[in-house]
């Protein structure tokens, strides 16, 4: 382990200057994924027998070995999905490689016994923890750190050290991974029609390519990403205002997906399916079209109302406003809950900077 000085990234604890629009439309990659995950039974399953080839998985589990949280076997499911900031193919772009890949987007989507409701926990990316020593998809040893931002467990150790430490930090085992991809994103809200949203003041970010008058817009594919990357026109412009923006999109995603109608239309559901199956990467429980229909087939009495989202409790860190730091006792409230399967309390995230609700309400849902 380093010690909190040497542990930064490089550039004397500055955040790398890479593309915003990488870096920012990483982000709604996340977010997909956690539409698809949440969806559940919207009609998608039944022609993903076609899509067998799109279904690449990622075998973690020899890489993490036995030392993990135990399963407590009480029907819940947790699942870690991440947005992977890789440049390969299409994702060229939105800019170029700067060094390994990162994840740039996390959430920990519990759902709970009975599967009529679910937990998510947003992980900001920037977030200062200690990293465990892990082992990547080559066998490596990759040695922990501390005080290291959240994001780079991916980076210098694959999808398995980004497992590994959220279960270190949680104390809860992951029962499924899923790493999703935002160009197929963007192509899955284009097919989905667009995304209705309401926004009630109007977003004018020239970074994130946005302008939208207060009211009701339908955006296409490339304004979603554009609206999960906003954060200069609204709140204190921070990383932890975007993540309220985003909460409110994925819940209007999955309220579009339900009120398509995708039964009454082939084409659509197969071109939703097939550019879905393109967009995830899953882990290697979730590889294939059977495995794939019987997870969603479980989540699809889900819906948006039914779901709590929150960020993770953090505070600003005193050495550095670009880094947060995690308020122990309110995160382990948090962790507590989704343990023992039970909902998380108002209190754990009262006091946490990522819960000022400056720009809860921008983006109503239907």
């Amino acid at each position: 382990m380093t010690d909190r000085s040497d542990s930064r990234i490089p550039g004397g604890g500055k955040r790398r200057k890479t593309s915003g629009k990488r870096r920012r439309a990483t982000t709604v990659v996340a977010w997909c994924a956690a539409g698809l995950v949440l969806l559940g039974g919207s009609g998608i399953g039944y022609v993903y027998f076609k899509l067998n080839g799109n279904i690449l998985g990622i075998d973690i589990n020899a890489q993490l070995g036995r030392d993990r949280p135990p399963d407590p076997d009480n029907g819940s499911e947790d699942i870690l999905v991440l947005g992977s900031d890789s440049r390969a193919g299409a994702n060229a772009v939105y800019g170029k490689d700067g060094g390994g890949a990162r994840s740039d987007t996390a959430m920990i989507i519990h759902v709970h016994e009975g599967h009529k409701s679910a937990s998510v926990v947003s992980i900001p990316r920037d977030t200062l923890i200690d990293r465990p020593d892990c082992t990547d998809s080559k066998g490596a040893a990759v040695p922990g750190a501390r005080f290291a931002m959240f994001n780079t467990a991916y980076e210098v150790g694959g999808p398995a050290c980004a497992v590994k430490t959220v279960e270190k930090m949680s104390g809860i085992r992951m029962d499924h991974y899923i790493e999703v991809d935002f160009t197929g994103f963007k192509k899955l809200v284009d097919q989905l029609g667009g995304v209705k949203i309401t926004t009630t003041r109007a977003i004018d970010d020239p970074k994130s390519h946005l302008k939208l008058a207060p009211g009701t817009h339908t955006l296409d594919g490339e304004q979603s990403l554009g609206l999960v990357r906003t954060r200069h026109s609204i709140g204190d412009g921070s990383d932890l205002g975007r993540i309220e923006l985003q909460q409110a999109f994925i819940k209007a995603l999955m309220v579009q997906v339900k009120s398509i109608g995708l039964f009454s239309n082939p084409k659509k559901l197969y071109d939703l399916a097939d550019t879905a199956t393109r967009a995830i990467r899953p882990d290697s429980q979730l590889d294939s079209v059977d495995k794939l229909i019987g997870f969603a087939d479980g989540l699809k009495d889900l819906e948006a109302k039914d779901i709590k989202m929150i960020t993770l409790p953090v505070q600003y860190d005193p050495a550095d406003r670009n880094r947060v730091l995690p308020l122990q006792a309110a995160a382990q409230q948090v962790w507590k809950a989704l343990r023992e399967d039970k909902p998380i309390p108002a209190s754990a995230t009262k006091d946490s900077a990522g819960d000022r609700g400056d720009t809860n309400g921008v983006v109503k849902n239907r």
